[in-house]
């Protein structure tokens, strides 16, 4: 068994709120959402931020360098993915020299575990 197919958090999670930035700002263009793959490959978005994640996997925990766009301007950093005991997870987003963010996110209900 890979270190992909022990991880609980596979699959697709809504964020639904954030230490530096409220509600509104989440989802400015679309639903606030990250995805985290099997393959070593995720996908995160918020507000005006995209970005593609590579991952590593433990059975409770994601950790991921990220490059992506902030508007028009690349932009990269590094963060990890925890589950926390309500079965949400607890998301810290770094930009590469700048802020950090606590998210917090909910599984989407069409999404399963692997």
């Amino acid at each position: 068994m890979t270190a992909s197919e022990r991880c609980h958090l596979i699959g697709r999670w809504r964020i639904v709120e954030a230490d530096l930035w409220d509600r509104d700002y989440l989802d400015l263009v679309a639903p606030a959402m990250i995805t985290i793959g099997a393959g070593n490959h995720g996908e995160i978005a918020f507000g005006v931020v995209q970005a593609s994640l590579d991952l590593g996997y433990s059975p409770s925990m994601v950790f991921f360098t990220w490059a992506g766009f902030d508007e028009m301007d690349e932009v990269a950093g590094d963060g990890h993915a925890e589950l926390l005991d309500d079965g949400s997870i607890e998301i810290t987003f770094a930009f590469h020299n700048g802020d950090e963010a606590i998210l917090k996110a909910k599984r989407e209900t069409s999404s399963t575990a692997c």
